[in-house]
């Protein structure tokens, strides 16, 4: 397990107090059960959606994915989700008009 690194003295204090209890909410039990719900709800539930694309590019994405060793869908959902999370973005090529995918750390 990696140790924690704090940003300062007064975020060391807050996480400690939090180690130790020091904090009580104030949300009655119906409350607390009702937003862990809504928290489950939407961490948990998954949508179908259809997309419309070459044959191509979903054969070059299912190679792909045999590749990683996971299914297409699998593939194209941690895509989105990377998206989503800010790890990957999309540029414009501006000399040829073009989109492409960049990934934050500077690896296409």
């Amino acid at each position: 397990m990696r140790k924690v690194q704090y940003i300062d003295k007064e975020e060391m204090e807050l996480a400690k107090s939090l180690e130790v209890e020091e904090w009580a909410s104030d949300l009655t039990k119906k409350e607390k059960k009702r937003y862990q719900e809504y928290a489950r709800s939407s961490l948990t539930k998954q949508k179908r959606i259809n997309i419309r694309m070459t044959e191509r590019d979903l054969k070059k994405i299912q190679a792909k994915a045999i590749e990683e060793g996971l299914p297409y869908q699998s593939l194209i959902s941690m895509l989105i989700h990377k998206y989503n999370e800010g790890k990957v973005s999309v540029q414009e090529w501006h000399n040829q008009g073009t989109q492409r995918l960049v990934d934050k750390s500077g690896s296409r």
